[in-house]
């Protein structure tokens, strides 16, 4: 309990102590946390990888008093832990994308009931939940089973279409599955209400930082809710990462380092911080969807030999080197264009050409062939 821990906090002052040291474990370290920070005490959160205790005496007592010795002697090194401030923003982030997800998985749920009813309404319009599809939905659950009356309710482009909706609304709807369409979508708007809600809580706390979210920006692929996502992750002080390599792997999106013998074994990447991943593999697939850009050219690359999912992870690794160092040097995302990477080969081969030649004992002089 809270009183239990500010009674801690009391010992450890009284025995004048001014460092404490403990594991990250799960989300139990945060309420001492918060409370040793309160006391302006320093605190290191310490990755429980970095200090197994020593084989054959393992009990909680042995692990405090090992934690102890190595504070002692200066070998721990602390996690990253940013303000109170950052804290609370990273919170209010995190939960808007588990709401969004969640707006996901309902939505997949309720286009399941309409497959059961013989509903094929995704099958003709490409949102299944926009002005005219909600209207429609909202007509099913009210009892409306004329499919003409049901593909009147068509807005804008969709109209276009009313002879393929009446078909696609032709279904075998019954009392239960009206009711389920009628709770799912209720659940929906609920939902996007909520993540309306922390959007604006969000956007309020991160107006000091609109010029970092619009450099972030930028980069093919982040979006305003990706950026805000990347900054309540990492801040806006790349100074606390000694380099762009120490940032990717913190993050969990480094290729992982694993040789003996002289062979490379697995390269796939440690554990990091999973939100920060998230975020940066839906921006990747984002990024392989934009037109002539560097991106999107290295995506489908690596995609051709190494599979999507792999492709994924590399550009996320690529877009968060890359918003390093935008927010390091305070200068927009410069676009390489799609053939840098072949550009940049073809000079390769060209130099290790003219050297193989020059080593043979031949002068070289290259000129560009006439168009």
């Amino acid at each position: 309990m809270t009183d239990d821990l500010l009674a801690l906090v009391d010992w450890i002052k009284e025995k004048g102590c001014t460092c404490v040291a403990m594991e990250s474990t799960g989300v139990y370290w945060k309420p001492i946390y918060n409370l040793l920070e309160l006391a302006g005490i320093e605190t290191l959160v310490v990755n429980a990888q970095h200090i197994k205790a020593v084989p054959g005496r393992k009990t909680d007592v042995k692990d405090a008093e090992w934690i102890a010795e190595l504070l002692r002697h200066g070998l721990l090194r602390g996690s990253y832990i940013p303000s109170r401030e950052q804290r609370e923003l990273r919170e209010l982030v995190r939960y808007r994308r588990s709401l969004i997800e969640e707006r996901a998985r309902e939505v997949n749920r309720l286009q399941k009931v309409l497959e059961g009813a013989n509903i094929k309404l995704s099958a003709v319009a490409s949102d299944i939940l926009g002005a005219s599809g909600r209207a429609m939905l909202e007509a099913l659950a009210r009892g409306e089973e004329n499919a003409e009356v049901l593909a009147g309710l068509a807005k804008g482009r969709l109209k276009e279409k009313e002879e393929e909706l009446k078909q696609a609304l032709r279904g075998l709807v019954g009392p239960h599955q009206r009711m389920l369409i009628a709770v799912q979508l209720e659940h929906i708007n609920f939902l996007e209400r909520q993540i309306a809600l922390l959007s604006e809580e969000i956007a309020r706390r991160m107006r000091p930082f609109e010029e970092e979210l619009a450099l972030l920006d930028t980069i093919p692929g982040v979006g305003r809710r990706n950026a805000e996502e990347i900054l309540a992750e990492t801040g806006t002080d790349m100074g606390r990462f000694p380099s762009a390599a120490h940032l990717s792997s913190w993050g969990g999106v480094a290729p992982g380092n694993n040789e003996s013998a002289g062979k490379r074994k697995s390269g796939r990447t440690r554990k990091g911080n999973k939100a920060l991943r998230a975020t940066l593999t839906e921006a990747a697939r984002s990024a392989a969807r934009t037109k002539n850009t560097y991106l999107s050219a290295s995506y489908h690359r690596i995609a051709a030999r190494r599979g999507a999912n792999r492709a994924a992870i590399a550009i996320g690794h690529a877009i968060l080197v890359i918003a390093y160092h935008i927010l390091k040097r305070r200068q927009p995302y410069v676009e390489l264009g799609p053939n840098y990477l072949d550009e940049r080969k073809k000079q390769a081969m060209v130099r290790r050409t003219v050297k193989k030649l020059q080593d043979l004992g031949y002068e070289v002089r290259i000129e560009p062939r006439a168009a």
